[in-house]
C-alpha cells in the first residue's frame, strides 16, 4: 500500500510540475488546482452576463428613455450604439455660437399661445443648454431630440452632382441617405434647433447644416394635430430662405430666428430630394398640368441697358403663346430702353415696368456684368405668388406651365452643384429681395453674374429636367451620336424639347440663311443650323409690326460680313462662308448711315460704328389691337 500511496504521489507531482512549465509558456491557461474554483464561479458569471445584456437591449430597443428629471429622450439605436461605443460627437455638427438668452426670452415673448405649449424639441444643444431651456417653458416637457449623424462620405457634391443620367439609360439616379428624426409620440408645439455655421465662405454648402434643417422641417411638418408649430433657430448664417421663407419669420434678433411656417407647404417642401441627385419633377411632365391661381402666376424677364434682346424677349413672348400658355407675362425694364422698344415689347404682350438698375458692385465699369444684379428686382413683383423667369434668348417649344407647382428654386443643372438661372422659379418677396440686398457686398459670384451670386444664397435647390431649359451647345467632347441626337431634338416636329436657350450669337443677330456662329472660332460650339431654324420660324410667326424690331444695323451687317471673310480667310471646313446671303433685312437701313460695305473699310478702327446717332430710334409705335398670338 505504501508503495502504491508513494507512486500516486510522483504522479501527482510530476504532472504538478509539468503544469507548471506549461503555465509558463502559456500564462493566459487557468492552473489545474484552480479549476475548481474556476468552474465555481463560472455559472455566476454567466448569470451576470446574461443580465448584462438583457439590460442592453432593454435600453437599446426603448422608443424613449426617462430621466429623474422628467426629460424624455427620443434615442435612434445607432446613434444610441455609437455613443455608447465611441462617446462624443461629430464635429461637423458642433455649434460653436453663443447663446443670448437675453434674446431667447425675447422670442418667447413672441410666440403665439406660449401658455398653451405642451411640448419642446431640443435639437444639437448641449447638456447645460438643454437644462437651461426648461426656465423658459416649464410647464412643457422637453424633449431632447438625437439625430444620426450623414455618413462621412456624403459630400456636397455627392448630393448635387454636376450631372444624373435622367433618362436612366446607364444608372438609375440616387440621393445619398439622411438619416431622419425619430418622431416622438408626443406633441410638439416648439422645436429648437442651434446650427454650425463655419467661418470659411462656403458656409451654406455644409451637409451638418443642411441635415439638421431639414430633419427639423420633416418633424414639424409630422404634426398631425391643428395646432402651430413653431421653429426656432440659433445660427448668425441665415437658415435656407426657400426652406424657411423670410415671410414666415416671426423675430429675427441676433443670432435667434422664430418661424412660424405654413405647415402644409412644409410638408411639400420636405417631400423634395435632399438634393439635385435626384429629379424634382417627372422626366415627362404633362404639358399644362397645372391648374392654381392663374392671376397670381406669370412669367417674366428682364432687359437692363441692352436693347439688342428686345427682339428676342418679343420672340419669347410670341412662342409662349404659340405654346398654350395664358398666364400674364411681366418684361422689367430699365430708363435705357426707348419708349419705342417699349411699345413693341407691350404689343406683344409684355406687362412692361420700369425699374432702377441695381450696379454688380464687384463689376468694373461698364462691363458686361455691370448691371446685372437688376434681376433681383424680380422678387418685387409681389402681386405674383410664383414667377417662371426666362432669359430673353430662349424658345418656349411646349407648355412650362405645370411649373409653377413647383417651388423656389427649381432649376437645370449648371456646372458642378450649380443650378442655370435661365429658366427658375422663384416666389416673389420683398424681405427676399432685401436679403439678396444685404449680402450684395459679402458673396462672391464665381462667374461675376447674377447667377454665381443666387447660387451663393440658394444652396438647396431642386433640378428639373434638361429639356426645360435646353442649351443650344454642342460640346467640342461630343461624340457623332451626341451630336446627331442633340441636332433631332433641336429640329423635333412636334416638339420634344420644353424650351431651347440660345447661346452664343443669338439668331436674330445673324443672317437669317445659316447659324453665324460657325464664322467665329470661338463660338463654334454654339453653332446649329437646326437650331437657328427654329428661332426664324417663331419670328415669322409674329405679326410684321413686330418683326421690324429684329431688324439689323448697319454696323451689325458689316461685323457679319467681316467675320464671313475671317471664316474664309481660315478655311473653316465646314464651309458656311461660302453660302450666299439672301436675308431680305440687308436692304432694309434703319440707319442714317446705310452704307454697310464702306464699313468695312473702317472696321477695327475706333468705335466710331457705336455712336448713338447712327441708330436713332424711330417714334414709338400706337398701342393698337393685335390679333392674338
Amino acid at each position: 500500500m505504501e508503495t502504491r500511496q508513494r507512486s500516486i504521489e510522483d504522479v501527482y507531482k510530476r504532472r504538478s510540475q509539468r503544469s507548471k512549465v506549461k503555465d509558463i509558456e502559456k500564462p493566459f491557461q487557468i492552473p489545474i488546482h484552480e479549476k475548481t474554483t474556476k468552474w465555481k464561479m463560472q455559472p455566476l458569471k454567466l448569470i451576470l452576463i446574461i443580465i448584462l445584456i438583457a439590460v442592453f437591449f432593454t435600453i437599446l430597443y426603448s422608443p424613449t428613455v426617462c430621466h429623474p428629471e422628467h426629460i424624455s429622450d427620443s434615442i435612434s439605436r445607432p446613434h444610441f450604439v455609437n455613443r455608447l461605443i465611441w462617446g462624443g460627437s461629430d464635429p461637423r455638427y458642433v455649434s460653436r455660437e453663443d447663446v443670448d438668452w437675453n434674446d431667447i426670452s425675447s422670442a418667447m415673448e413672441e410666440i403665439s399661445n406660449r401658455n398653451d405649449i405642451q411640448g419642446v424639441g431640443i435639437l444639437n444643444f448641449n447638456g447645460t443648454e438643454n437644462n437651461i431651456w426648461k426656465q423658459f417653458l416649464p410647464k412643457a416637457e422637453h424633449i431632447n431630440l438625437h439625430l444620426d449623424y450623414a455618413e462621412e462620405n456624403v459630400t456636397w457634391d455627392s448630393l448635387y452632382p454636376e450631372w444624373i443620367d435622367e433618362e436612366q439609360e446607364d444608372e438609375v439616379p440616387s440621393c445619398p441617405s439622411l438619416p431622419k428624426l425619430e418622431v416622438p409620440r408626443r406633441r410638439l408645439d416648439l422645436i429648437v434647433v442651434k446650427l454650425p455655421c463655419r467661418n470659411e465662405g462656403n458656409w451654406s454648402r455644409d451637409v451638418a447644416r443642411l441635415h439638421l434643417q431639414l430633419a427639423a422641417a420633416g418633424l414639424a411638418a409630422s404634426a398631425k394635430g391643428y395646432y402651430q408649430v413653431q421653429l426656432l433657430f440659433i445660427t448668425k448664417c441665415f437658415p435656407l430662405p426657400n426652406l424657411f421663407s423670410c415671410k414666415e419669420l416671426v423675430l429675427r434678433k441676433g443670432n435667434v430666428w422664430l418661424y412660424k411656417p405654413n405647415l402644409n407647404v412644409l410638408r411639400e417642401k420636405v417631400q423634395l430630394p435632399v438634393g439635385s441627385c435626384e429629379l424634382s419633377l417627372a422626366l415627362k411632365p404633362k404639358d399644362g398640368d397645372y391648374s392654381k391661381n392663374v392671376k397670381r402666376e406669370a412669367y417674366a424677364t428682364i432687359l437692363h441697358s441692352a436693347e439688342v434682346y428686345v427682339c428676342g424677349a418679343i420672340a419669347a413672348a410670341q412662342s409662349i403663346r404659340m405654346a398654350g400658355s395664358t398666364r400674364d407675362l411681366v418684361i422689367l425694364v430699365d430708363e435705357t430702353i426707348s419708349e419705342y422698344h417699349i411699345s413693341g415689347l407691350e404689343l406683344a404682350g409684355w406687362k412692361v415696368r420700369t425699374i432702377k438698375r441695381i450696379r454688380n458692385p464687384k463689376a468694373e465699369k461698364d462691363a458686361y456684368n455691370e448691371w446685372n444684379y437688376s434681376k433681383f428686382r424680380l422678387w418685387q413683383l409681389t402681386d405674383y405668388d410664383k414667377i417662371i423667369f426666362i432669359d430673353a434668348d430662349l424658345l418656349i417649344l411646349r407648355n412650362i406651365d405645370f411649373l409653377f407647382g413647383m417651388p423656389e428654386i427649381s432649376a437645370t443643372g449648371n456646372n458642378g452643384t450649380l443650378f442655370n438661372s435661365g429658366v427658375m422659379v422663384l416666389e416673389p418677396s420683398n424681405c427676399t429681395f432685401q436679403l439678396l440686398m444685404d449680402h450684395i457686398n459679402e458673396f462672391e459670384s464665381y462667374n461675376g453674374g447674377d447667377q454665381g451670386y443666387l447660387n451663393e444664397v440658394f444652396t438647396w435647390w431642386h433640378r428639373i429636367p434638361k429639356h426645360i431649359n435646353f442649351l443650344k451647345h454642342i460640346w467640342i467632347g461630343d461624340d457623332e451620336e451626341t451630336k446627331q441626337k442633340k441636332t433631332r431634338l433641336f429640329g423635333a416636329d412636334p416638339p420634344l424639347l420644353y424650351v431651347i436657350h440660345y447661346l452664343g450669337q443669338k439668331p436674330w443677330l445673324c443672317f437669317r440663311d445659316y447659324d453665324c456662329n460657325w464664322n467665329w472660332d470661338l463660338l463654334r460650339e454654339f453653332a446649329s443650323d437646326v437650331a437657328h431654324a427654329r428661332w426664324w420660324k417663331v419670328h415669322d410667326a409674329m405679326p410684321e409690326q413686330l418683326q421690324q424690331f429684329c431688324l439689323l444695323q448697319s454696323r451689325q451687317k458689316a461685323q457679319l460680313e467681316w467675320h464671313r471673310r475671317q471664316a474664309e480667310k481660315e478655311n473653316f471646313t465646314d464651309g458656311h462662308w461660302k453660302i450666299k446671303v439672301h436675308d431680305p433685312r440687308l436692304k432694309k437701313c434703319i440707319d442714317n448711315l446705310c452704307s454697310w460695305k464702306n464699313m468695312l473699310k473702317h472696321w477695327g478702327e475706333t468705335n466710331w460704328t457705336d455712336d448713338k446717332f447712327l441708330a436713332p430710334s424711330p417714334p414709338a409705335l400706337k398701342k393698337v389691337s393685335l390679333s392674338p398670338l
